[in-house]
């Protein structure tokens, strides 16, 4: 199993929880059990085979960190989904982008463009066009406004004009004549 199927299956069951109010420590420990994950099967390729350890880590932490901090997740979606309402998007939509922005905001292993590449691409797995644009404008609008820097990007900003200094020296070397940059001869 890949991370990418391990996510799906993380905002899958993200999305379990945005229907309901269940014990996010329940739903992990009843999907996990070995004999009904065995039985999802037949439902999709996606449960084929049982996650590994790190992809359960994985998928643990990513559930239990949506459910711990989607206060603070909801509040980044209504600030960057200019007019729109938490209670006018689509349960999937908001499961892919709760994934998303907890995986940047708490999970240092996941670069932050891998984790808005992957959430733009499951998204179209899942919804239309139309939705997946609003969810790939929301997660770059939350990129540039929270992190400084743009969803294709690993680095902020602020660090390429950190860089500039040592290209402006390079190209300040290259703009002395030969005889200044050149060896003397002995």
């Amino acid at each position: 199993m890949t991370r990418t199927m391990a996510r799906e299956i993380a905002v899958q069951l993200v999305f379990s929880l945005a229907g309901r109010r269940q014990d996010t420590g329940e739903l992990l420990e009843s999907f996990f059990n070995k004999e009904y994950y065995e039985s999802l099967k037949d439902e999709s390729e996606l449960f084929a085979e049982y996650p590994s350890k790190k992809q359960r880590t994985y998928i643990y932490a990513v559930v239990n960190g949506v459910s711990e901090y989607v206060d603070e997740i909801d509040g980044y979606i209504e600030k960057y989904a200019k007019g729109w309402k938490i209670s006018r998007i689509s349960r999937i939509a908001l499961s892919i982008l709760r994934t998303a922005i907890f995986e940047v905001l708490y999970m240092d292993e996941v670069p932050d463009s891998v984790a808005i590449n992957e959430a733009v691409e499951l998204s179209k797995g899942y919804v239309e066009q139309e939705t997946v644009s609003f969810i790939n404008g929301i997660l770059g609008s939350f990129m540039r406004g929270e992190r400084g820097f743009s969803p294709l990007q690993d680095e902020p900003m602020e660090q390429e004009a950190e860089e500039a200094p040592a290209e402006e020296k390079e190209a300040s070397e290259l703009e002395k004549s030969p005889s200044e940059t050149m060896p003397e001869e002995g």
